[in-house]
């Protein structure tokens, strides 16, 4: 079944904002559920200042005193993906959040470059706390790929690793499919009755192909004009992460799914995006 440990290195992205000791618990704790080993990436100079800063923040953490922390220049969201690519990280754990509007928390423009063009996984946090709390409730984004397949068995040791309460496994289907799948249906024979329940069908499938597992799973299919209709649903059943897969591609950072694009804007809740 894949890896079971597919994470060998996961880095913290760190200014040294208000959010900053936060992230780097939320951090910490994503990379021993991995065991993998914990980078610091600092947008900045190194001196003396710096060098305590971390010293005091990695010693009150109880993280190893020489933990990897690579020094990078220039622009941050620039220096961040520069020492993604250099230092083969796995994945990468930041804040997510610039602004805050009544209930549409906003990613910041590190975050979204990050979400959109990081070359590996990314898992950023809407309120890092100092104390991290379990991830109770999952939602994954399904697609009947084998990768995503591979997404979803990593997901399942992950949530089991939490103590989940309930895995969601959903399927967004909006208008627009439901008018590209009657299309097709139309251009073969004609569409067929009980479309609906092929999906259910489907995904009930794709699910059951996972494997055994003692993780609670509820697989719906999400119907709406658009995507956003499953940041609805992310909001409604109070979930603490949004899962969304995405394919490999050889040729540089793949892009969002259209009924998933909305993520790179308006963050319902914790994102983990698994490349």
């Amino acid at each position: 079944m894949g890896d079971p440990m597919p994470y060998k290195t996961i880095a913290v992205a760190s200014t040294f904002s208000p959010r900053f000791r936060q992230v780097l618990a939320e951090a910490k704790r994503i990379g021993e559920r991995f065991s993998a080993d914990l980078h610091l990436i600092y947008v900045g100079e190194r001196n003396e200042e710096t060098a305590k800063k971390f010293g005091d923040t990695l010693s009150q953490l109880e993280l190893p005193l020489d933990s990897k922390i690579h020094y990078e220049e220039g622009a941050p969201a620039e220096a961040i993906l520069r020492a993604l690519t250099r230092e083969k990280i796995d994945m990468i754990v930041a804040g997510a959040l610039e602004k805050e509007v009544v209930l549409h928390p906003f990613l910041g423009n590190v975050a979204r470059r990050l979400v959109r063009e990081a070359p590996c996984s990314v898992m950023l946090f809407t309120t890092p706390a100092a104390k991290p709390k379990s991830l109770r409730r999952i939602v994954f984004v399904a697609d009947y790929s084998d990768t995503r397949l591979e997404a979803l068995k990593r997901t399942l040791l992950f949530a089991a690793a939490e103590s989940c309460e309930r895995l969601y496994v959903i399927r967004i289907i909006t208008t627009f499919d439901q008018a590209r799948a009657s299309i097709r249906g139309n251009a073969g024979k004609r569409a067929k009755p009980g479309a609906d329940d092929e999906e259910e069908e489907a995904l009930e499938k794709f699910v059951l192909s996972a494997g055994a597992t003692d993780v609670p799973i509820e697989a719906r299919c999400i119907r709406g004009n658009t995507g956003l209709a499953a940041s609805d649903f992310v909001q409604s059943v109070k979930a603490d992460l949004l899962v969304v897969p995405l394919e490999k591609n050889a040729g540089g950072a793949q892009q969002l799914p259209s009924n998933i694009a909305w993520v790179t804007d308006v963050i319902p809740c914790n994102l983990w995006v698994i490349r």
